[in-house]
């Protein structure tokens, strides 16, 4: 399986601007540049988006853990929060804090952690992040 996504850029660093497209068309000429990376300027940039996948691949990681095991989840959310920090002469993503809040019947919390930090190490984008991974799990009623 490969997925594609195109980036486009114009200009400098600073002053200049992207456009990010996925191949599923979700993301069509989606912009991002300096001002979306490192201000709040409406747009994305490379981290939210790497966020959004690691959220994303945790909460199906965890669906199909919860399933082996005989559970399904009412609903899982789950938030990445991803850092970016300076490294040297440029930046690096150090880390991406995992906060999930579960709701889960006939699971008791011992299993549901068990289970949450098998998501947390096995999902694909935990596995290609070179970065620390935490795991804030809560299962609630």
């Amino acid at each position: 399986m490969i997925r594609k996504a195109n980036a486009v850029w114009n200009g400098s660093g600073r002053d200049g601007a992207g456009r990010l497209t996925s191949a599923s068309g979700v993301l069509t000429e989606a912009n991002y540049g300096y001002k979306t990376r490192f201000e709040n300027e409406a747009g994305t940039n490379p981290e939210e988006l790497i966020a959004a996948a690691h959220a994303g691949c945790f909460s199906m990681a965890l669906a199909f853990g919860l399933q082996a095991a005989g559970f399904t989840a009412d609903e899982i959310r789950t938030e990445a929060a991803v850092s970016l920090d300076p490294d040297g002469q440029g930046f690096k993503i150090s880390r991406s804090a995992l906060t999930l809040r579960a709701k889960v019947s006939g699971i008791d919390e011992a299993k549901f952690l068990e289970i949450a930090k098998g998501a947390e190490k096995n999902c694909p984008v935990s596995k290609v992040l070179n970065a620390e991974i935490t795991l804030d799990a809560k299962l609630e009623s």
